[in-house]
């Protein structure tokens, strides 16, 4: 009960429109990449992780620009 009231006595941190972008380009993204590394770890087929690998570092630099 506590934490509810104290939540509540925090005012939320209003973001702007292009801040809220970035957010959801950033949860997208990152979302994005947890689905790759799983892909990753269970894929046998050499060229298909090669394929899975690259698509990783363009995502982990188009995250990295984000912050």
């Amino acid at each position: 009960m506590d934490s509810a009231q104290s939540d509540l006595a925090t005012p939320a941190r209003h973001v702007s429109p292009e801040e809220a972008e970035v957010l959801r380009k950033m949860k997208t993204q990152l979302l994005a990449r947890a689905r790759l590394l799983d892909q990753i770890r269970s894929c046998e087929h050499p060229r298909y992780r090669e394929m899975m690998e690259k698509a990783l570092a363009d995502l982990e630099k188009s995250l990295a620009q984000l912050h």
